[in-house]
């Protein structure tokens, strides 16, 4: 049952409102309020605007935050300079960013393999698993069974079974836990994990879970024996860090089974509270060597918010022997908070691999221009590429800038699809049905960019195929956009000018 009421909910969000206007108020007062030295600061914040967006265009960053920047600079050539430095040039996020580095220099060499054992199957697209393996730090597995689980009641049925098997640890990271059937099914398992002795810990994603689960919530989880943290508690104050949000999933099991993919630990993604229609989603289970990696992940982020704590990863290796299985497993973890693109240069990667066709499950379509790209090349030359997006939507305005991407998309034969009845949260692409990516990062600048995500790389396993079986039918259940459909008109083609311009932060 949950605990807050529509009316809590709404005065959470007008106190947090009220507190970020309270700031933006008292910065412009200060600007203002400054007497006879009011043209020398005039002019001081002008050069900070100029030097600000000479920096901002000489970065090696997105086109689309170097876009938005410069316009609002542009636009407010007092205050823009000073909005950047507010929001960007933060100590607390060069910290983060130091220390991230740190805990991934110091475990990612220890603990995880180098590279695919000797005699193991030869990668179906080497470049990509090079890239993987050599310039992000992220293994290729063979011998990992994989399951690919949608809907979410699937996910959530061998979730609850795996759970049972847990003898050594269950370590849970999840973007939104909710109170409802799903959430108390899975506490349920853990607090009986508690009592036989098994470390279960748990990580949420402070803003995620907002308006879910009470206020500090990760006190009531300690008191049962649970260890629980959340990531980034959520403060309302101008910074560029709460921006930064850990939206990631992953369950990881004694280290031979783990779990990834879209699905969170609310009611709607095993469709026992309806929100926007029947919600279609998916995971996958990971069972053998591969799932070690994902542990890795789970404490490094573990570490990242235990500063204090020592970490023995050693303590968690599982025990050698698995049952061989086919194809290759190589699960990736993306932080905004170093310089390679993991989650994009994959996906791209994927895109200009693909011989005959490509296939995408994503919620949001909002890319920058090298995705757009790349999707209309291969359409154009020959590749059949299929989106399928959702037809409900679950936040109007994120949707309205989906659709404006429709028409440049089916002028160059890329062919696009929304989910009937109900919404798509799937994020999924699959290449040629031979490789395919799983994972927790929607097409959009928010997970390419801001957020820490996840997934699981895959060539020629069991999921592969069971994800391309799974995207022909939901085609049978989507409808296909035609040109036509888009409408337009000045003041509707405006918006869609204007909600491209923000993309960036929507």
């Amino acid at each position: 049952m949950k605990v807050h009421t529509f009316k809590s909910l709404l005065f959470r969000r007008f106190i947090v409102l009220l507190i970020l206007l309270v700031q933006v108020a008292l910065i412009f007062f200060f600007i203002l309020n400054t007497s006879r030295y009011s043209i020398y600061f005039y002019y001081f914040l002008r050069a900070v605007s100029l030097l600000v967006a000479l920096h901002t265009v000489s970065r090696p960053q997105e086109s689309g935050y170097k876009l938005i920047w410069v316009f609002l600079i542009l636009l407010f050539p007092v205050f823009g300079g000073l909005f950047y430095l507010i929001f960007n040039r933060q100590i607390s996020s060069r910290r983060l960013s130091r220390r991230i580095l740190e805990i991934h220099e110091a475990t990612r060499d220890r603990f995880l393999p180098r590279s695919c054992p000797p005699g193991s199957v030869a990668p179906a697209d080497p470049r990509q698993v090079t890239y993987l393996q050599d310039h992000c730090w992220f293994p290729a597995y063979p011998d990992t069974r994989t399951v690919y689980l949608s809907p979410g009641e699937e996910y959530f049925a061998a979730l609850l079974e795996e759970l049972k098997k847990a003898e050594k640890y269950i370590f849970l990271e999840f973007f939104i836990i909710s109170q409802g059937k799903m959430w108390e099914a899975v506490l349920s398992i853990l607090q009986e994990k508690v009592r036989q002795g098994v470390d279960v810990r748990v990580i949420y994603d402070d803003m995620g879970c907002l308006y879910g689960i009470p206020f500090r919530y990760y006190r009531q989880i300690n008191a049962m024996g649970i260890r629980c943290r959340s990531f980034n508690p959520f403060r309302p104050v101008l910074a560029a860090l709460q921006n930064n949000r850990d939206h990631r999933k992953i369950v990881s099991i004694d280290g031979k089974v783990a779990f990834t993919g879209g699905i969170n630990l609310a009611d709607e993604y095993i469709n026992a509270h309806e929100r926007f229609g029947h919600w279609k989603d998916c995971g996958v289970m990971l069972e053998g060597p591969a799932a070690w990696s994902m542990t890795v992940m789970f404490l490094q982020m573990w570490q990242l918010l235990n500063p204090g704590e020592e970490v023995d990863y050693l303590r968690y290796l599982p025990d050698a022997g698995f049952p061989p299985a086919q194809g290759l497993v190589q699960p990736y973890s993306d932080s905004p908070m170093d310089p390679e693109r993991v989650s994009e240069n994959l996906y791209l990667r994927m895109i200009y691999s693909a011989r005959h066709s490509l296939e995408i499950n994503t919620p949001y379509l909002i890319i920058d221009d090298a995705l757009k790209t790349a999707l209309k090349q291969a359409a154009k030359s020959g590749v059949d590429v299929s989106i399928i997006t959702p037809q409900r939507w679950d936040k109007r305005i994120v949707h309205f800038t989906t659709r404006s991407y429709y028409p440049e998309l089916l002028e160059s034969g890329v062919k696009i699809y929304e989910y009937k009845g109900g919404f798509n949260h799937s994020k999924t692409m699959c290449a040629d049905g031979k490789t395919a990516v799983i994972g927790t990062a929607n097409l959009d600048y928010r997970s390419l960019y801001l957020h820490f995500e996840c997934g699981v790389y895959l060539e020629n396993t069991d999921a592969v195929r069971a994800l391309h079986e799974d995207f022909e039918k939901m085609l049978a259940l989507s409808v296909p956009v035609r040109t036509g459909d888009i409408k337009s008109g000045f003041f509707r083609d405006l918006l869609r000018d204007i909600c491209r311009l923000f993309a960036p932060v929507l």
